[in-house]
Formats: structure tokens, C-alpha cells, sequence
């Protein structure tokens, strides 16, 4: 007996087309401040409060020994630690693939900062490009709002 609204397909192997839909809240928690940053073009990392360890992702405490953090305001340029380009990736990078991943490094922090490159083919990118931040005109909310661009060379 078929339910309305799915659709059987063979019997070997058995497919079954459902639909489903659902309203999802999330919070971005302790880390909403990171977000709200996004959105007024600026990047917020974390500093511990006892041994001044700086993170690039924001975290509450200090991993390094375990004290709490304060928000720290990074600069918006950087250089290439590390890419890799990615020639697959999820639904919402089909279009832009293939796509460069890279490790910022910043002149005060002690971690390294994952996001996207745009505006340079795969084959030019390498180790110690300078780089700036970019951010989204209308903001998702999502980390997907800042990417990096290549900057001038100084």
C-alpha cells in the first residue's frame, strides 16, 4: 500500500521518495560575537586572559592553560601558512569548484585562521601571499560571510 506523496521504485533495490521538512534554530552561543563581528567587517579572535596565547578561532578557554579568553579584534591581512585547492565540495560550493582552502597566519596570533581564497586561480596561490579579508554585503551568519582575497605585496 502506497502512502499520498511517495512513490515506490522497483522492488530490488527498494527506493522510496518522502518528503520532509523541518524549521531548524540554532545558536551560535558563546560564539555569537565572531558572527555579529562578520557583519561589521571585522574579525574577532580570542585572547587568553593569564598567558596572552591568541587564537584566530574564537575559543572560551585558553588550550594552552585552560584560563579564560577575552575577545581580540585580528587584522584584516594576513599571509598564506598553508592551501590546498578543492576540485569537489558540498552543495554550496558546486558553483566555485574548484575552490582554494588556506591557513591565514596574523602578525599577533599564535593560530592559523581556514577560510577561502577568491579572485586568484589555484596554480598562482603560494606560501607567504599576502592577504586581506573580504566579507559578505548581506550576511548569512555563517562563516562563509569572510573569505580572503589576494593583497598588494609590500
Amino acid at each position: 500500500m502506497e502512502n499520498k506523496g511517495t512513490i515506490v521504485y522497483g522492488i530490488d533495490p527498494l527506493v522510496i521518495r518522502d518528503h520532509y521538512e523541518i524549521d531548524y534554530l540554532h545558536s551560535y552561543a558563546e560564539d555569537s560575537p565572531f558572527f555579529i563581528g562578520l557583519t561589521k567587517g571585522k574579525l574577532l579572535g580570542s585572547r587568553c586572559t593569564a598567558c596572552g596565547y591568541t587564537y584566530s578561532t574564537p575559543r572560551a578557554h585558553c588550550m594552552e592553560c585552560g584560563e579564560p579568553t577575552i575577545w581580540h579584534q585580528l587584522p584584516l591581512t594576513g599571509r598564506i601558512h598553508t592551501f590546498t585547492t578543492c576540485h569537489y565540495g558540498g552543495e554550496a560550493f558546486l558553483k566555485e569548484t574548484p575552490f582554494t582552502l588556506i591557513l591565514v597566519e596574523f602578525a599577533d596570533a599564535d593560530t592559523l585562521f581556514l577560510s577561502r581564497l577568491k579572485g586568484m586561480q589555484p596554480d598562482q596561490v603560494h606560501i607567504g601571499l599576502p592577504v586581506v579579508a573580504r566579507f559578505a554585503k548581506v550576511p548569512s551568519f555563517k562563516v562563509t560571510d569572510v573569505w580572503f582575497e589576494p593583497a598588494d605585496e609590500e
